[in-house]
């Protein structure tokens, strides 16, 4: 039993979607679940659908319209008879969309965000699925929502591991070929849910562990896990064996390759995880297993653009302790903002934040009235694990630097864009 996911590059057109069947055709395709991400962009262009929604924008039409364009694009190159039933599934699928907007009662945006950005997954999942099917790989389509359920914490949900497990055990046939969404879940009312930004890989996480795979796969359009974002740093190389506890730690800082959750439902029942290229399935990619050595062993650089250094002091300049932390720790977690990197101390307290759904301005207003407040926007945090004197000096280069942190085996350093 093995645990494939493809991202939304590797289906991001017509042409990616039929090397999906290749790379099956060379790896087998029974005892498989295959989870994928929405087309390309999509996710980008349901979320500009989420923003004209909510401000009663006259573009809205038109954004669906495109993104339909679209996927009926990406259609008219994969299935030459125009009269197959993929055609009028997909439009029922975007007419299913806008019925979502029209009756649509909620102001949460976060909940709206949820119904909408789905749609990106299950259309793509529909489209792979009869491809496949008409391709001569028979599967069984399966919706993700009614397997992974969650709380009702829209956009970063967090799973419900004893219901999950026992409806993906009992009802998912190890011995056949299916087909299912990355990223989402329902609610105990069955509303959607979303697992957080790029969080198809945790979805495959969760199949592999409730389904106890051999394995998991993730296609990507990289080799494998390098030392660093192949886009931003120079001369990266291919990380061939990656423990457990080095691939979260990776994911933790921010590294792109793995969604931070993914590895730890894995870890659980010691499934390997394997990160390879779509463009070239017979390379070796990169092992994700228990207690391997980073093989090669050298630096390894990550970035995380827009973020927000926060620095709070006391009003009375009394020192900042336990008391007024875990304060700041709870509206951190109330209004869904991430701690990168903490540094303490007497009287002031710094924090590199990653405001993913865009709270900070609210968090600000409760934090004026408690303590003295400094902040800089869109600075970048810089991260490299197992550092050398060489790796930070040339990092450190022509930096703006407003703060750096060095442990034993990880150096961070926040600077201005």
């Amino acid at each position: 039993m093995r645990v494939f996911k493809f991202g939304g590059a590797s289906v991001k057109d017509a042409k990616a979607v039929k090397n999906v069947t290749k790379v099956l055709q060379k790896t087998g395709f029974s005892n498989l679940v295959v989870i994928a991400s929405a087309m390309g962009k999509t996710t980008n262009a349901l979320e500009k659908v989420v923003e004209l929604y909510v401000e009663k924008n006259p573009k809205l039409k038109n954004s669906i319209e495109d993104i339909y364009t679209y996927h009926r694009e990406i259609l008219n190159e994969l299935f030459e008879n125009k009269e197959h039933p993929i055609f009028k599934k997909i439009i029922g699928l975007f007419l299913d969309l806008e019925t979502t907007l029209d009756r649509n009662k909620s102001k949460q945006y976060d909940f709206i965000y949820d119904q909408v950005v789905s749609y990106g997954e299950i259309i793509s999942t529909t489209i792979i699925s009869e491809y496949l099917n008409h391709q001569g790989y028979e599967n069984e389509w399966l919706d993700a929502r009614d397997f992974i359920k969650t709380d009702n914490a829209y956009r970063d949900a967090e799973v419900h591991w004893e219901i999950t497990l026992q409806r993906i055990k009992n009802k998912v046939n190890k011995n056949t070929l299916s087909v299912t969404q990355g990223f989402i879940g329902s609610d105990q009312n069955n509303f959607t849910t979303t697992l957080g930004r790029e969080g198809s890989d945790y979805t495959a996480g969760i199949f592999a562990y409730c389904l106890g795979a051999d394995s998991v796969s993730i296609w990507k359009d990289v080799p494998g896990v390098l030392n660093g974002d192949p886009r931003v740093f120079k001369n990266t190389q291919l990380l061939s064996h990656v423990s457990y506890e080095e691939a979260i730690e990776l994911a933790f800082y921010g590294a792109s390759v793995i969604h931070p959750k993914t590895i730890q439902p894995l870890q659980r029942k010691e499934i390997p995880l394997y990160v390879k290229s779509f463009v070239n399935p017979s390379g070796k990619g990169t092992s994700v297993k228990k207690g391997q050595p980073l093989d090669p062993y050298l630096p390894c650089y990550i970035v995380k653009k827009n973020q927000i250094l926060l620095s709070l002091s006391s009003l009375d300049f009394s020192f900042i302790v336990e008391d007024n932390i875990s304060e700041i720790f709870n509206l951190f977690h109330q209004y869904h903002i991430k701690v990168d990197l903490i540094q303490n101390s007497a009287i002031s307290f710094s924090v590199c934040l990653d405001d993913r759904f865009d709270h900070f301005d609210e968090l600000l207003t409760k934090l004026k009235s408690r303590f003295r407040v400094t902040y800089n926007k869109e600075v970048s945090l810089y991260t490299v694990r197992h550092f050398t004197n060489e790796a930070i000096a040339s990092l450190e280069k022509n930096r703006d630097i407003l703060l750096k942190q060095i442990t034993r085996e990880t150096y961070q350093m926040v600077v201005k864009d």
